[in-house]
C-alpha cells in the first residue's frame, strides 16, 4: 500500500478530536496538513487549537499549516483555500470533519442552533467541497471524504434530535451527489461513520460524560480508516457510505481492540449506524 508523503490535506475542525487524529496520521507519512478550524485560544473545556494541533502535526513528520477558519464564511474558506495552494501547491485531499452538534428535540432546539447545525454541517461541507474542487481537480489521487453517516433514512434516527439528523444526512447528501457529479473529473467523494462512540470531547461534554468515554473507540480508529481510503484509487474508490470497523477488517486489520479506551466496557453503539450492519468483531467487554 502507498502512502501519503507530499500530499496535501485540508481539514476542517482538526484542532482536536478525529480531525486531529486524521492529521496526525497522515504527517507520519510526511503529509502537508492544514488545519483549518476556528480554535485560535485555549478554551476552558475543550483541549487544543490550531497552534498545538500543528505542533503535533509537525512533531509527527508532517507539514503543518494553522488557519483560522469559519467554515459558515465564504470568504473565510475561500481565503483558507487560496493560502493552501499558495504554500503547498494544490489540494490532494478534502475531509469534512468540522460538525455541529444539539441533542435536542424540536420543541427544545432553538432556531440559533438549528441555524448554526446547518451552516456548519451541510452548508459548510457543501462550501469547502465546492472551494477545494478545482484544486483536487488537479490532483493524481483526490478525495473528499465526509464524516457523515449511511442515509439509512429510518423514523427512529430523526425522532430524538430532527434538526441534527437533518443536518448530518445534509453532510451525506451531498455525498451521494457529488460522487456522481465529479466521477468524470476522477474525484472520490466518501462517507466514513464510526460504529461506536469515539472519545471526543463532544462525546465527553455532550453526550454522555467519562463513562461513554471509556466505553467509546479511541480516534485512532477514524484515522486508520480514512487513510485507507485515501489510498484507494479515486477514479475507483467512491460513493460509498463506510463503518469504521467493517472497512478496516475488510482492508486486513485483524485487531480491534486496539482501539478500544477501556477493554473492561462494553462499547457503546453510535447514532445512525443501519440495523443490518453487523459488526466485525464482538462489541463485548474483553477483560474483566
Amino acid at each position: 500500500m502507498s502512502d501519503l508523503k507530499g500530499k496535501t490535506l485540508f481539514i476542517t475542525g482538526a484542532s482536536r478530536g478525529i480531525g486531529l487524529a486524521i492529521g496526525l496520521r497522515a504527517a507520519r507519512d510526511g503529509a502537508n496538513v492544514v488545519i483549518a478550524a476556528k480554535s485560535a485560544e485555549p478554551h476552558p473545556k475543550l483541549p487544543g487549537t490550531i497552534y498545538t494541533a500543528a505542533e503535533e502535526i509537525e512533531a509527527a513528520g508532517g507539514t503543518a499549516l494553522p488557519l483560522i477558519v469559519d467554515v459558515r464564511s465564504e470568504e473565510s474558506v475561500v481565503d483558507a483555500v487560496n493560502k493552501t495552494v499558495e504554500t503547498f501547491g494544490g489540494i490532494d485531499i478534502c475531509v469534512n470533519n468540522a460538525s455541529a452538534i444539539s441533542l435536542t428535540n424540536t420543541v427544545n432546539t432553538d432556531m440559533k442552533r438549528y441555524d448554526l447545525m446547518h451552516q456548519v454541517n451541510t452548508r459548510g461541507t457543501f462550501l469547502v467541497s465546492k472551494t477545494c474542487i478545482p484544486h483536487l481537480a488537479k490532483s493524481d489521487n483526490p478525495h473528499i471524504l465526509n464524516l457523515s453517516p449511511p442515509l439509512d433514512v429510518k423514523a427512529k434516527w430523526f425522532a430524538p434530535n430532527v434538526a441534527y439528523t437533518i443536518a448530518k444526512f445534509g453532510m451525506s447528501l451531498c455525498v451521494l451527489g457529488m460522487a456522481e457529479e465529479l466521477k468524470a473529473q476522477g474525484i472520490a467523494v466518501n462517507a466514513l461513520w464510526p460504529r461506536t462512540t469515539i472519545a471526543t470531547s463532544a462525546i465527553k461534554y455532550i453526550v454522555g460524560g467519562d463513562a461513554m468515554m471509556e466505553a467509546s473507540r479511541s480516534p485512532e480508529i477514524m484515522a486508520d480508516a480514512a487513510w485507507m481510503i485515501f489510498n484507494k484509487p479515486s477514479r475507483e474508490f467512491t460513493g460509498n457510505f463506510l463503518i469504521d470497523d467493517t472497512f478496516l477488517v475488510e482492508n486486513g486489520v485483524t485487531d480491534l481492540d486496539q482501539y478500544r479506551m477501556d477493554p473492561t466496557k462494553d462499547l457503546f453503539p453510535d447514532f445512525f449506524v443501519p440495523d443490518d450492519s453487523v459488526p466485525p468483531q464482538s462489541l463485548k467487554a474483553v477483560k474483566n
